[in-house]
């Protein structure tokens, strides 16, 4: 039952995207990925080839953000892509697409809260820094933020498929909130405790490393300056965990109009577009540029390379 009403659902949501001529949001979508797509590999290139930057845990933290947005973004074009086009998706697919698209937003999530988290241990103990995180003890927290984002989305799968007492439909629209909407009418407590909880700690957390952070580097001299290096900063990475955290406050919102009556259709269509097809590629298109190529080393690096590949041309 649960998968003909999913299936129902999801073709008044395509009627409704055409209606309104939605699917013309496939433009931007399609231009700000491509255009992250472009710069993320490359950095990931970078970052990889140098055995000095592997060594270092906040380029490894940097290239899993990459790494983690590049799987963001492919997902979310496909999704896109197949909305706009109508084209008919098995629904065990378009869980599985969910769950892993769900999985590497979580990641990022994770991992630049991490990214504060070694900046304030840097900072605080510098001498004990590359004993508390060499690069051993990093890839296997990165292997363990990885199984903590996947571990959740993936039993939810794993739970409807044991529970589902229909045979799976095809569905017209895949859409994330759609799915977890229908898993949040039977694991309400636990969607909520996934994403609002867990957002709730990382946040806390940041804030706690930012102040302590300024009141261990306040009499340093080093926030004088109007224009100082800690003050743009602390600035361009404040931006940045603004653009990832606001989408995932906006699709809390959405699960609870999911699961509210009188809510009309149309409002959720339109919320959901936007933050699918703008609000979620923001802080992917901003990310290369001010974690990534903001970093001197990661700079000189990508010259390098791009040195490298014109002078192979020419010869």
């Amino acid at each position: 039952m649960t998968s003909i009403k999913m299936a129902n659902l999801t073709q008044e949501w395509f009627e409704n995207l055409r209606s309104w001529h939605l699917e013309l949001f496939f433009i931007p979508t399609t231009v700000i990925t491509l255009a992250t797509l472009l710069a993320n590999p490359v950095l990931l290139t970078c970052i990889f080839l140098s055995r000095a930057l592997r060594q270092e845990t906040r380029y490894l933290l940097v290239a899993n953000t990459l790494a983690a947005d590049i799987l963001f973004l492919i997902l979310n074009l496909a999704t896109v892509f197949c909305n706009a086009l109508g084209a008919k998706m098995p629904l065990l697919l378009c869980e599985l697409i969910t769950a892993v698209t769900v999985t590497s937003y979580c990641c990022v999530i994770l991992t630049v809260t991490l990214m504060v988290a070694d900046t304030y241990a840097a900072v605080r103990w510098p001498l004990r820094y590359h004993d508390l995180l060499p690069p051993a003890r990093t890839h296997r927290i990165l292997v363990g933020v990885w199984v903590l984002a996947a571990m959740y989305p993936l039993s939810l799968v794993i739970v409807m498929e044991v529970e589902r007492d229909s045979p799976p439909e095809n569905i017209a629209v895949c859409l994330v909130l759609i799915s977890l909407g229908f898993m949040e009418a039977k694991n309400m407590v636990g969607v909520h405790i996934y994403f609002s909880i867990a957002a709730v700690i990382c946040a806390l957390l940041i804030l706690y490393c930012y102040i302590r952070l300024y009141m261990v580097t306040k009499t340093q001299g080093i926030w004088q300056s109007r224009f100082s290096r800690a003050r743009v900063t602390l600035l361009a990475h404040g931006v940045l965990l603004l653009l990832y955290f606001a989408p995932g406050v906006v699709f809390t919102v959405e699960l609870s109009l999911f699961q509210t009556e009188g809510i009309s259709l149309d409002i959720r269509v339109w919320i959901s577009t936007v933050n699918m097809c703008v609000f979620m590629l923001l802080p992917r298109a901003f990310a290369p540029y001010l974690y990534g190529l903001r970093y001197r080393e990661i700079s000189d690096t990508v010259l390098q390379l791009l040195h490298r590949h014109r002078r192979l041309s020419q010869a």
